[in-house]
């Protein structure tokens, strides 16, 4: 049974698979600069035989065929890239390069994908249709790896009926996956502020133009956006994380800057929202005199779960790992370019518990004493396997 040979070798391959997470955890690579990391995963793939092709420099796509090849093909995707985060684990696998460090769970992500492609290829006698293996640069800064490689044509040639990826849950159990239907995961803008007017003498603030108290009235007033403007039943947030203005007691300064993000799970309230961003703030800025500049930087989509095909994976999951390991992913406000492919194909993303509470194993992502149980590499690799093997989009029956 395929589903048994798959939890065989999910087992037999995961030591070494563990292997190769160490390897990748300790030789991080910030986005768009993975080249160590390409190369790598270009040489494992080689050793399978699994044939590949390089798109937007550092990315690679290898591709598996089955019986059947032109039955049904499936995307499988794992992020590769790094943070700009001092690791501060006292592992013996921890990071050699000084300030980089894979707090985001990439190195299991891609370690996951490779152990899982070690199956299939064992398997592919065993399964109908083509697997086309997505090893993505640059997840964790804009414009998004997703949306380079969607440009680069790698949801074509051949054109995936569904695509599947995953993601380390430090807040779920190890043994536990969780899935969602519908939009999972916000879309994020950067939001980018500049309030410039006359500076002068703080004791003479008639002379000059209060930029720090423009400023301030739109920090303000920019939540409105959301208190006042936006349906209470749809999450979203707005975030002013910057605010730079001033060098002294008395002095009025000529220029303030804000940075922030904005948030949303709609992609329609998300637009909306930014017009209302730049009308506040330009109503607020000629209202007190200042001269404005507003730039909201559009970012990733909204990661939008087809909902179909989220049906088939979690009843696949149950089937693989039992009911009582697979669970509802809660909606989440941070933000994945997995979102770009839901734009253009049905695309499911889902969760891996890695937390160990008994191990200490409990760190969020983008930490510096983030971790994994690393039996989750087991149990990835091994679903991963599975979803790619006996999902058929198409006519909803199982292989």
């Amino acid at each position: 049974m395929l589903k048994e040979k798959i939890r065989q070798l999910a087992k037999k391959y995961a030591p070494e698979t563990i292997e190769i997470r160490r390897h990748l955890h300790a030789n991080p690579e910030l986005s768009y600069k993975e080249f160590q990391t390409s190369v790598f995963v270009k040489d494992r793939l080689k050793e399978l035989g699994i044939p590949f092709e390089v798109k937007a420099t550092t990315g690679v796509v290898g591709l598996i065929q089955g019986k059947n090849p032109e039955k049904r093909v499936i995307a499988l995707r794992a992020d590769m890239d790094a943070l700009p985060i001092r690791e501060e684990n006292a592992v013996p696998y921890k990071s050699k390069n000084e300030g980089i460090m894979h707090a985001c769970g990439h190195d299991a992500h891609t370690s996951i994908l490779l152990g899982a492609s070690r199956i299939l290829n064992e398997l592919k006698s065993e399964w109908e249709g083509t697997i086309k293996l997505i090893f993505q640069p640059g997840e964790e800064k804009n414009p998004g790896g997703a949306s380079l490689l969607i440009k680069e044509g790698v949801l074509h040639h051949p054109t995936p009926q569904a695509i599947f990826g995953l993601h380390v849950h430090p807040g779920l159990e190890i043994g536990k996956f969780s899935f969602r239907g519908g939009p999972s995961m916000a879309s994020a803008d950067e939001i980018y502020i500049t309030v410039k007017g006359k500076g002068g003498h703080a004791a003479t603030p008639q002379l000059s133009v209060d930029t720090i108290l423009v400023a301030s009235h739109i920090v303000v007033a920019l939540q409105q956006v959301i208190s006042r403007n936006k349906n209470p039943f749809t999450p979203s947030v707005l975030t002013i994380g910057s605010f730079q203005g001033g060098y002294t007691t008395n002095v009025i300064p000529s220029e303030v800057k804000l940075m922030g993000t904005f948030r949303a799970i709609d992609e329609t309230w998300r637009f909306q929202a930014h017009k209302l961003i730049h009308q506040i703030c330009k109503g607020i800025a000629q209202a007190m005199g200042a001269e404005i500049e507003v730039l909201v930087d559009v970012g990733y989509p909204v990661v939008n779960n087809d909902e179909k095909l989220y049906l088939l994976a979690r009843e696949k999951a149950q089937e693989f790992a039992g009911p009582e390991n697979v669970e509802q992913t809660e909606v989440r406000m941070g933000s994945e370019d997995f979102g770009y492919y839901t734009q253009e194909i049905p695309g499911c993303f889902y969760r891996i518990g890695v937390m160990n509470e008994a191990k200490g194993i409990t760190s969020g992502v983008h930490t510096p004493t983030f971790n994994i149980d690393e039996s989750a590499i087991e149990k990835g690799m091994g679903m991963m396997a599975w979803l790619g093997a006996s999902i058929n989009y198409d006519d909803n029956q199982p292989q």
